[in-house]
């Protein structure tokens, strides 16, 4: 017995040194594999270069310039390692004299650790024109590293800048959710440049290189491209934005040229500011400059601006007010320039008033007194409800990022704003566009449209992306009461523009037939007791009204809507009838509209 249990012992101490051999030689074998491998191959990304942004005749607006980043390698700023960190930035500073040697040798020594084993950036971005006449020397020196490294430029500097945006680097929360943004260390910031970033900036490639024990190549196994040419085109003329740049020369406010079916063809929110400071990162007191102006060039207005709307809403609440049982398209009031309700006065902009008015004349000359007693018979819910139908009130789906809504007053906003109520003098002061009434450009250039051509269009700067053409969408917010007295105001619009009266006739000089509607904002109020209103050019420039023109052409085939707000301009019509008219005149010389129009 005791040599049986000793004999199996034995056998089993000999088992399990060899099952400890196999698995020590054959399993372990794929785990040490592995790690060898890891040890002497490397996958190194490829950085995708940008696409281009082109306008809709494919002229470049946002493009990549060709140039190199330098690197440095690691460890040298160890003790031991000084003389050569000195002798190579000395060389590099004396070859490129343009280089700060105080931010090289600071960017290098966050960076350099033990724990980094990767060549390290220490200059962004040289041009091509100032590398080539020393690459070949830099080249040579093996603790250098001189890489392709585009950077991105835009050949009209500040045109267009708040639709186009720029690109600027990455940051840690824009790095947080993306590699490839960590890869590439920019991202789009504004306009369509942050829009479609994901689109823009591709997808890595990668390369899978062999290197020895020092890091150092040895072997190339395998090569992915990265992702190249994801071109952007737009349907922005960049010849129309440069000419209606030099139309708001020295004002502030926002400009829109769209077709009914959506197409952007120009924006501009302006001041503009050099979209190609900001790449490389702006410089304090350029910041300052910017950031403390009181006209807020860094404000996308188109987009971001809210602004009081005034009497451009008079057209669409018209044809509420004409289709409802309430009032309907016969209703009509004798203007006699003020009308009383409770303690307070509301008061027609035309001082002697307009008489006998109707929904046209109403429009074409911009009663005031015929919005009033229009709101109290329809009430706020209505209003409200209508033109937030109508596209105020709610964002357009402008493909740019983080557009506002705006605000359509009515009882239930203020409630749930301000737990308040609903006073009847806030109905009357909603139906000329006033009070907390609030508006982008943005969304009466789509409201306009809607007016136009009884369709609701989702505005769009992207004409192709990739190799997908961008189709319009639209709204069908009208209904069939809506859409067959429609004419009625489109009638009342063009004699805005055409007819004795007309708010706007004065003021326009186009060759195109249009039609349109003109809007004085109010940013003051008006004391009661002041019932002789002092002239807008008169007035200090912060309190004068901003100054609305909003309209569409040619009036019997729509095509385009042209919108320009000034701010601080004074009356809608003389601050922007000479603008609007200017840029019909364009779209004549361009090709867009046609003569016979």
């Amino acid at each position: 017995m005791k040599i049986k249990f000793i004999l199996f012992m034995f056998i089993a101490t000999w088992l399990a040194l060899l099952v400890r051999v196999f698995l020590l030689s054959v399993e372990s074998n794929t785990y040490y594999e592995k790690l060898s491998y890891n040890n002497t191959i490397k996958i190194e990304q490829i950085a995708p270069v940008r696409g281009e942004i082109v306008d809709i005749n494919n002229r470049p607006i946002a493009i990549n310039e060709l140039g190199f980043k330098i690197q440095l390698a690691p460890h040298l700023g160890l003790k031991k390692n000084l003389h050569i960190f000195e002798s190579e930035i000395n060389t590099l500073v004396k070859l490129l004299p343009k280089l700060d040697k105080e931010k090289i040798i600071s960017d290098y020594k966050k960076i350099d650790s033990y724990y980094n084993h990767n060549f390290i950036d220490i200059v962004e971005f040289v041009s091509y024109e100032d590398i080539m006449p020393v690459y070949s020397i830099l080249n040579l020196r093996e603790n250098i590293n001189i890489v392709s490294s585009p950077k991105r430029y835009y050949p009209y500097n500040e045109v267009g800048a708040h639709a186009i945006g720029y690109v600027a680097r990455a940051n840690k929360s824009d790095v947080l959710d993306d590699e490839l943004k960590k890869l590439i260390g920019y991202t789009g910031k504004t306009g369509v440049e942050k829009y479609y970033n994901e689109y823009l900036q591709g997808l890595a490639g990668k390369r899978e290189i062999k290197v020895n024990a020092n890091n150092q190549e040895v072997e190339e196994l395998s090569s992915e491209k990265a992702t190249e040419d994801g071109k952007l085109i737009l349907n922005m003329d960049i010849e129309l934005q440069k000419y209606i740049s030099t139309l708001f020369e020295n004002k502030s406010g926002a400009v829109i040229v769209m077709g009914v079916d959506g197409a952007i063809l120009s924006a501009g929110s302006f001041p503009e500011y050099d979209l190609n400071t900001f790449v490389n990162g702006i410089s304090n007191d350029v910041w300052d400059k910017l950031s403390n102006s009181l006209e807020k060039p860094f404000s996308n207005k188109l987009i971001h601006g809210l602004y009081p709307p005034g009497s451009v809403i008079k057209t669409g609440l018209g044809l509420i007010y004409i289709t409802s049982p309430e009032v309907g398209p016969y209703w009509g009031v004798n203007c006699t320039a003020s009308l009383a309700l409770g303690t307070r006065v509301f008061r027609c902009w035309k001082k002697d008033g307009h008489g006998s008015v109707d929904i046209k004349k109403a429009v074409r000359e911009s009663c005031d007194d015929f919005f009033y007693k229009g709101s109290l018979q329809l009430g706020i819910k209505k209003m409200s409800d209508g033109l937030i139908r109508y596209g105020l009130g709610r964002k357009t789906g402008v493909d740019l990022p983080n557009e506002f809504i705006g605000t359509v007053p009515s009882s239930e906003w203020k409630r749930k704003k301000y737990n308040k109520p609903w006073y009847i003098g806030e109905t009357v002061n909603t139906s000329i566009g006033q009070g907390d009434f609030l508006v982008t450009p943005m969304q009466i250039a789509r409201y306009t449209a809607l007016m136009a051509v009884g369709k609701l269009p989702r505005p769009h700067f992207a004409s192709v992306l990739g190799d997908k053409a961008i189709e319009p969408e639209y709204e069908d917010v009208l209904s069939e009461g809506e859409l067959s007295k429609l004419p009625i105001i489109q009638n009342a619009m063009y004699e805005v523009c055409n007819s004795p009266g007309g708010t706007a006739v004065n003021y326009i000089k186009s060759k195109v037939k249009i039609a349109g509607k003109t809007g004085t904002a109010q940013v003051v109020g008006i004391l009661q007791d002041i019932k002789n209103r002092e002239l807008e050019h008169e007035m200090e420039y912060y309190t004068r009204s901003h100054a609305w023109f909003t309209s569409y052409g040619p009036f019997d085939n729509p095509q385009y809507v042209v919108l320009a707000m000034v701010e601080h301009g004074g009356h809608g019509g003389a601050a922007t009838g000479e603008i609007v008219s200017n840029i019909y005149n364009k779209l004549l010389e361009l090709g867009y509209i046609k003569a016979s129009e």
